[in-house]
């Protein structure tokens, strides 16, 4: 159905963590959305691997311990990238699991 990201951001975040106001038809907000996990103090790497496998299509737990260590190493990873709808059902999923995230990107 969706594909998921291969591609990694490097860098630290340290943001408020919010969801983007949403528009109606019309508004630009198709295409490609970025949902990106944060690295934290309190997730474990089993944690944040198992959560990732769960709900992010094509994700094993081997492939989510691989992000975890990229999370941990460089502050936050994209999980994700994809169609509107998806990006903010699996940004929901992850942060309901306890994963820490940044807001939803465009692009």
């Amino acid at each position: 159905m969706y594909g998921h990201a291969a591609s990694f951001i490097l860098a630290v975040v340290d943001q408020t963590i919010e969801k983007p106001r949403l528009g109606g038809p019309g508004t630009g907000l198709g295409g490609a959305w970025k949902v990106i996990v944060c690295n934290d103090d309190h997730n474990t790497f089993e944690h944040v691997a198992d959560t990732l496998a769960r709900f992010i299509p094509g994700v094993s737990h081997a492939r989510g311990l691989e992000i975890a260590d990229v999370i941990h190493g460089t502050g936050r990873a994209v999980v994700y990238t994809g169609h509107q709808e998806a990006a903010e059902l699996y940004w929901e999923q992850l942060k309901g699991a306890g994963l820490t995230m940044a807001p939803l990107q465009r692009g």
